[in-house]
């Protein structure tokens, strides 16, 4: 039967560092066509998928016989990038019970389970629904692998294998970018009757916003994630020391919760923007919304859901932990397009770090339990 071990192996071995991250990455090429030739050598007919040039998604599929439900295996191929690395981020090292390399663990674990699950589950020919496997580009950056693979396929059911300590993350956080813009008014640094410190003021803006954290954090937030989170990221202003800068752009990410919209919170942010405006003599600014990603909850009854739980339950001998991630995943645009959907992944640690690892055992764990549930739900 297809052991995960040897495929995670070589999916370390290649560089697929996001290049919209790391200007000059290599990209998921290399990766998309090692998994392409993998799947198709065990039967998956497969399609790639290429939008934007050396920035391949793969989907290989295992057509069912009729009758039985879809469902779509998904994970990344990209990784951050290798520059800080302890050691030679692309030579896989085994060593007592774990393996290291960039993206062990973020998340080419996941991206071996699934392979060899979807194959093993397969192996004695195909199931009555589609086995559905999306090995994907650019979840690190802005996910348009996955956008692009749910413009041609969808499923009954899907499990993102992220990472996820062999626990079933049930729900996550989004996120909404913004670029605020204080206006202030340029004029030589000796006459501050003509001058608006656009500085100065966007001051003003950065301690309405953490008294805006502050508040978010004494709310009540979602039951599993808690509350939805602000920050400022990014600030630049000025053009010199005898200046009177003429504005100031700060960036603000908010980490959003199930029942918060990109709407609700840019309403949020004008609100507290507006007040300044009226309060403090000279305020002025402008608002432009940046990248904006939903949150995810999986609902809980869905088949996929009884499934997965159910057949984890199993192979751990014992209820496996429900657990909500603070970060975003693909989950949430799967159940954006009507795929209901769950999180669940290998143990280890290390994601985005200079030492990178995943526990071998959990990787194991982790393709036994997909395996079941691919055979389970697609019948």
């Amino acid at each position: 039967m297809p052991d995960p071990l040897p495929l995670l192996e070589r999916l370390i071995a290649v560089d697929s560092v996001n290049p919209g991250l790391s200007p000059g990455g290599a990209g998921e090429s290399a990766a998309a066509a090692f998994c392409a030739q993998w799947l198709g050598e065990r039967g998956f007919e497969v399609h790639r998928l290429e939008r934007r040039p050396g920035r391949p998604s793969v989907v290989a599929v295992a057509r069912g016989t009729g009758g039985g439900r879809s469902i779509m295996l998904n994970g990344h191929l990209d990784t951050v990038a290798c520059g800080t690395y302890d050691g030679d981020p692309l030579v896989p090292r085994v060593e007592d019970g774990k393996i290291y390399g960039r993206g062990a663990f973020d998340m080419k674990s996941g991206v071996a389970a699934m392979m060899a699950a979807a194959a093993r589950a397969t192996a004695g020919g195909p199931l009555r629904g589609d086995v559905i496997v999306a090995c994907v580009a650019d979840e690190e950056h802005a996910s348009f692998g996955t956008e692009e693979v749910l413009e041609r396929f969808t499923a009954d059911g899907a499990v993102v294998t992220e990472p996820s300590l062999l626990e079933v993350t049930l729900a996550h956080k989004g996120f909404a970018w913004f670029e605020v813009e204080v206006l202030g008014r340029a004029a030589h640094g000796s006459r501050p009757d003509l001058g608006v410190d656009a500085i100065a003021k966007a001051g003003h803006f950065l301690v309405a916003l953490e008294a805006l954290g502050r508040r978010l954090a004494g709310s009540g937030g979602h039951r599993l994630l808690g509350p939805g989170t602000v920050h400022a990221s990014l600030i630049e202003g000025g053009e010199g020391p005898s200046t009177y800068p003429a504005r100031c752009r700060i960036t603000i990410e908010r980490r959003t919760v199930p029942g918060e919209t990109e709407q609700s919170v840019r309403d949020e942010l004008i609100g507290v923007l507006d007040h300044l405006a009226a309060t403090v003599p000279g305020f002025g600014y402008r608002l432009r919304p940046g990248l904006h990603r939903e949150p995810f909850e999986a609902d809980p009854d869905a088949a996929i859901t009884r499934v997965l739980l159910r057949e984890a339950e199993r192979a751990l001998g014992r209820p496996p932990v429900i657990r909500a991630e603070p970060f975003w995943t693909d989950c949430a645009l799967l159940a954006r397009a009507g795929i209901p959907c769950l999180l669940f992944g290998a143990d280890g640690g290390g994601a985005h770090a200079d030492t990178e690892w995943a526990d071998i055992a959990s990787v194991h764990k982790v393709t036994d339990v997909l395996a079941a549930t691919v055979a389970a739900f697609c019948g």
